[in-house]
């Protein structure tokens, strides 16, 4: 049983995916610091609006005003900029994949067109052995 677990771990497309799987959180925590960081402040400071991550509807009285961590102490909250850029980090991490999985389609269909198929070596001995018995 550990032979055959051994030879299930190392194969190369679970390391693959298991790197593909670490790239991508990575790739999501970049992605997560672009978009709070850069793109929703820079959005917040062009419609002259608080930080998006600080927009919410409160159902509380008296709950603060741009304290999304003080609001939820008071009550239900509704943080719908939360929400925004989550949503807008979705949308950039969706697009990202589909750009490379279209490109990796692109280039695996590409190398398929310029490596023609070549018939089998058994196919071309016995169409071999054919050719020299009706020469015969």
């Amino acid at each position: 049983m550990l032979k055959e677990f051994k030879e299930f771990a190392f194969k190369g497309n679970l390391i693959d995916m298991a790197s593909g799987i670490i790239l991508g959180g990575a790739f999501g925590l970049v992605v997560k610091s672009l978009v709070d960081n850069i793109i929703m402040p820079a959005i917040a400071g062009s419609l002259n609006v608080p930080d998006f991550s600080q927009m919410y509807y409160a159902f509380a009285d008296g709950a603060p005003a741009n304290d999304l961590e003080a609001a939820r102490k008071t009550g239900a909250v509704i943080a719908y900029g939360v929400f925004i850029n989550n949503f807008l980090n979705l949308l950039i991490v969706a697009m990202s994949l589909f750009i490379v999985i279209k490109k990796v389609i692109g280039s695996i269909a590409k190398k398929e067109e310029e490596t023609p198929e070549e018939p089998p070596k058994q196919e071309v001995l016995l169409e071999e052995i054919r050719d020299l018995m009706k020469a015969k």
